[in-house]
């Protein structure tokens, strides 16, 4: 597997996010670092350093790479697929811990369902006291036929799960499921942030990040784009219990004006009903 993380201006998150690296087992895995700081490098920071050394010390082959100018992170998560080369591709934000065991439930669930990808939606153990059983309604876990190509677009009904990974809902929702780390379940999403494993194969089939050139500098959503082609592809599933905690960090995003996939997918919206398409011709 290969674990890549962009980062950007943050030092204490990405030192926690390696720490939670240190901690996993099997599979054997290598980590792929995209730095954007502007000023000094991440690895000017002696936690990150340390970090770093602690993965190189337990055999983990570990890069990083200053890139820069920042052109937005499509082009950043592109550069760092293009860096990788393992069956699998973790992406990994710098603001997650993982707790040990998550790689290889995460891995395990990949093969076992043969589809896209696996995300383990963050936690934000903050909302550990604010239940919203609403937000939950729309869970809905693959059955026995496992993880199936689907289509979600803002429009569809699929677009609609959103919800279930705000706040804490998957740690309510696996506590009153009453699962453990023992048994995985995988259930429909609308799409995952911030840790999701995808066979790369099939995310290099979909195209990756190469949409870049297409969006402007400032971004969001380019992860919600590229999954949404895995998922007809191949089916994109979260997986619960999740294991990934949110940092809460503030965001490095600060503008979001502008939505990838409103750029992306807007030939959909614009392409004529079926009987004008007939009348036409």
């Amino acid at each position: 597997m290969d674990v890549l993380i962009p980062t950007a201006g943050r030092t204490a998150e990405l030192a926690t996010t390696l720490a939670g690296l240190a901690a996993q087992d099997d599979p054997p895995f290598r980590v792929i670092i995209s730095d954007q700081s502007e000023a000094l490098p991440a690895t000017a920071a002696p936690a990150v350093s340390a970090m770093l050394r602690v993965l190189e010390a337990q055999g983990r082959d570990v890069v990083v790479h200053r890139h820069l100018p920042r052109r937005g992170m499509a082009e950043q998560r592109q550069f760092l697929f293009e860096r990788a080369s393992s069956p699998q591709v973790l992406y990994l934000d710098d603001d997650v811990w993982l707790e040990p065991g998550t790689l290889a439930r995460m891995s395990a669930a990949l093969i076992r369902q043969r589809c896209g990808f696996i995300g383990c939606a963050v936690q934000g153990l903050s909302y550990l006291d604010d239940h919203r059983p609403s937000e939950r309604a729309p869970f809905a876990a693959w059955g026995d036929e496992g993880v199936q190509p689907e289509r979600v677009r803002p429009d569809t009904p699929e677009f609609e799960r959103w919800t279930l990974h705000n706040a804490a809902n998957l740690l309510h929702h696996a506590a009153e499921l009453g699962l453990t780390d023992d048994e995985q379940l995988t259930y429909r999403v609308a799409w995952v942030g911030g840790c999701v494993l995808f066979d790369r194969a099939t995310l290099d089939e979909a195209g990756a990040f190469t949409f870049w050139p297409s969006l402007p500098t400032t971004h969001a959503g380019e992860d919600v784009a590229a999954q949404w082609r895995v998922m007809e592809l191949a089916g994109g599933a979260g997986l619960l219990p999740s294991g990934a905690v949110h940092l809460e960090a503030p965001t490095t995003i600060v503008d979001r004006r502008v939505e990838a996939t409103d750029i992306l997918f807007a030939p959909e919206r614009r392409r004529p009903a079926p009987h004008q398409e007939r009348n036409a011709s």
